[in-house]
């Protein structure tokens, strides 16, 4: 039987095997106007959050959140409980000894998963586009942007293109200690 921390994290890595467009999808269909949870907030304030700046982010954390998360989990898996242990022998709170113990061994994975979903929320395409839409000036991503410049300016489009891919070079470059040295 799998444990809760195990069934957790399965779910919250469901969105690295769901096509895009179909996580956009499950986002309208619980968040949307007429969604099960859209529907009571819309009811009660008139707010909806499709095709808003605020659906960019919703849809980018949901496809990127993964990686953070199996990057905190692998990160505090590999870190050694005897440290947070000896902390509260010694007197410190649990609390305590999390903040001043465990939170500084983790924080190396805890930035290197925030950089692999800052860079994955970065070329989101599918999602945003079906739960935010593609509105110039309001919820136009760079790949949205660059979808839209290759129908009519072949060149604007491999400019874009070329700025995504420095962007993921770099962050590729940065990190390569961190798979190379394996978790800190």
């Amino acid at each position: 039987m799998p444990s809760l921390a195990n069934e957790l994290l399965l779910k919250v890595t469901v969105p690295l095997v769901l096509p895009p467009v179909v996580g956009g999808v499950a986002l309208l269909a619980a968040l949307g106007r007429t969604g099960f949870l859209g529907r009571p907030i819309y009811a009660a304030t008139g707010w909806a959050l499709p095709f808003t700046t605020w659906a960019v982010i919703v849809a980018e954390t949901f496809v990127a959140m993964p990686f953070l998360v199996i990057s905190v989990e692998g990160t505090l898996r590999a870190a050694d409980p005897r440290y947070e242990e000896a902390a509260t022998t010694l007197g410190a709170s649990r609390f305590t000894a999390f903040r001043r113990v465990t939170l500084p061994l983790i924080a190396p994975g805890v930035a290197a998963g925030s950089v692999l979903a800052w860079a994955r929320a970065l070329g989101e395409f599918g999602a945003t586009i079906t739960f935010a839409g593609n509105f110039p000036g309001r919820t136009q991503t760079m790949p949205l942007a660059v979808y839209l410049a290759l129908q009519n300016d072949p060149a604007a489009a491999i400019a874009l293109s070329l700025v995504l891919l420095a962007v993921s070079i770099a962050v590729l470059a940065g990190l390569r200690d961190r798979w190379m040295t394996g978790v800190s």
